[in-house]
């Protein structure tokens, strides 16, 4: 994907600290809201570089935006969505999940799945805007986490 100073790739075990910079930023506006630290951003994106599939959105040399993702049996699970805060707004959610329906079609997976906190209610309608299906409901430290999925193809 390229074109407007836009450009996405895999990432590298070199971009690894950037990543954790970026997720940092992008979960951090949560943090008054859920009191703690989200998961992401206490991810190993060494081991997630190495073991999953981590796209990145580049606006001309800088980081973006990532999406994490996880193949599963049937699906690719999207364990991370983040944008950098100064790029938000702009279609970038949207370019990553258009990549991750790449991925799924190419490793020949049929849906989409994610989950998300249900404060999070921005990240809930975007991903609906997306063609997201509730899935779910469960108690999760504290909070209600909702499981999303949306069939390709």
């Amino acid at each position: 994907m390229s074109g407007a100073g836009l450009s996405m790739r895999p990432a590298r075990p070199c971009d690894a600290a950037a990543m954790v910079a970026l997720t940092r930023a992008a979960y951090g506006a949560w943090i008054p809201e859920m009191w703690e630290e989200q998961l992401p951003m206490l991810a190993d994106f060494d081991a997630a570089v190495r073991d999953h599939r981590v796209e990145l959105l580049f606006v001309g040399e800088t980081l973006a935006g990532l999406a994490d993702l996880l193949p599963e049996a049937e699906a690719l699970l999207v364990e991370s969505l983040a944008v950098a805060p100064e790029h938000q707004g702009r279609g970038h959610a949207g370019r990553l999940m258009t990549r991750a329906e790449a991925v799924a079609d190419e490793l020949g997976l049929a849906s989409l799945r994610l989950y998300t906190d249900k404060t999070f209610t921005t990240n809930l309608a975007l991903y609906r805007h997306l063609g997201f299906a509730v899935d779910g409901e469960e108690t999760f430290r504290g909070g209600t986490i909702v499981s999303m999925s949306k069939a390709l193809g």
